[in-house]
C-alpha cells in the first residue's frame, strides 16, 4: 500500500512515481501501471487545481485490481458519472477519463473520499 497526502503538482509527480514503482515491484502490468497513474493524476489535480485543496491519496492491490482512493473536502460536491463533456469544453473531461480507464467502479465515500477500482488484465 502507498499512502500520502499531497497539496501540489510537483509533489504529486513524485509520490505517483513511487506509486507506479510499488505497483511495478509488486508484478503489475505496465498497461494498468499506466491507467493508475493516470487515474491518480486525474483525481489529485482536480483537488489542487479545481479545489485549491490538500490530498490524501491512498493506493492498495486488492484481489483482483488496483484500489485508488483520494480524499479532500473539495471533492464532497463533485459529480463523479463521468459523462462525455462537450467536446469544446476547456474543462470537465477528469472523470470521463477516470470512468473510462478504470474498467471497474467508482465510489464516492462519506468524508468526501473517491474510490477507484481499477480491474487488472
Amino acid at each position: 500500500m502507498v499512502n500520502f497526502k499531497v497539496d501540489n503538482l510537483i509533489n504529486m509527480h513524485d509520490e505517483l512515481k513511487a506509486f507506479c514503482d510499488f505497483l511495478r515491484l509488486s508484478g503489475v502490468c505496465d498497461d494498468d501501471i499506466f491507467a493508475s497513474k493516470l487515474i491518480s493524476c486525474e483525481l489529485l489535480t482536480n483537488v489542487i487545481r479545481h479545489g485549491g485543496d490538500e490530498a490524501e491519496f491512498t493506493g492498495t492491490l486488492i484481489s483482483d485490481g488496483i484500489q485508488i482512493t483520494v480524499t479532500a473536502d473539495s471533492l464532497k460536491g463533485v459529480d463523479i458519472r463521468g459523462e462525455m463533456p462537450d467536446v469544446f469544453s476547456e474543462s470537465g473531461r477528469g472523470f470521463y477519463i477516470v470512468k473510462n480507464m478504470c474498467r471497474g467502479e467508482i465510489e464516492r465515500g462519506p468524508h468526501g473520499e473517491i474510490k477507484v477500482f481499477l480491474k487488472r488484465q
